[in-house]
């Protein structure tokens, strides 16, 4: 497997030096502010990133807004005590996207939070409690807890708190599948297993975080390069 180094210098070359490399890097939050993200932020984050989902993103950054105001501000409690009658009504709130099926998912993952709550204290404890060797287990956990976590939508919803995780873009696919790193579907456990292991070990040479890493190993592949 590639070393870090090799990584990072392939990475400077294509985006015009170490200094510009560093600009376009972000560091997450520590697990200590991770574990205080609310309830109402993780439900949130879910929605959001499964209206986005095969859907144009700037529409539902311009509804968010209103999602908030539909869905009481995602309190947790509030939201389990729609009834089916309730929902369906919100699906036909012109408002935000009307989608019946991905209005259920609110209802869906807020009980998800609220089951993990009870013996976590909170989700962000929970979430909290996964470090870089085994991220891919939180994805799997989403995938099959949540509703429409699956894929890329738990991951990104992840990174969309600040929540230190690699990600499958298109570019760190190629590169792990180029590389011999990973060979079958993306939700098989043994792809995610293979891809945090190779992850795990950049940790372990650079330092760096999961987010830092899956940046640099996209920007030293692929159609990322920018001439300096």
């Amino acid at each position: 497997m590639e070393r870090f180094n090799d990584i990072y210098q392939r990475a400077c070359e294509r985006k015009g030096g170490e200094q510009a490399v560093e600009a376009l890097l972000a560091v997450p939050l520590p697990a200590t502010q991770v574990a205080n993200i609310s309830d109402d932020r993780f439900l949130a984050a879910m929605t959001k990133k499964v209206f986005q989902s095969g859907f144009v993103w700037r529409v539902i950054e311009q509804k968010w807004e209103a999602f908030e105001d539909v869905f009481f501000g995602f309190n947790i409690d509030k939201v389990l005590l729609m009834p089916d009658e309730m929902l369906e009504k919100k699906a036909t709130d012109k408002r935000i996207v009307r989608n019946y099926k991905k209005v259920l998912t609110v209802r869906e993952n807020a009980q998800m939070i609220k089951d993990v709550a009870r013996h976590h204290g909170n989700f962000g404890q929970f979430v909290a409690s996964f470090d870089s060797d085994n991220i891919t287990e939180l994805w799997l956990y989403l995938k099959k807890h949540g509703a429409r976590l699956g894929g890329n939508t738990g991951p990104y919803m992840l990174r969309s708190l600040g929540i230190d995780t690699f990600l499958f873009t298109r570019d760190v696919e190629d590169y792990l599948r180029k590389n011999l790193i990973i060979d079958g579907g993306l939700t098989s456990k043994k792809t995610l297993k293979a891809a945090n292991a190779a992850f795990s070990q950049w940790q372990a040479e650079s330092g760096r975080s999961l987010q830092e890493l899956s940046l640099l190993v996209a920007y030293s592949w692929g159609t990322n390069r920018t001439m300096p």
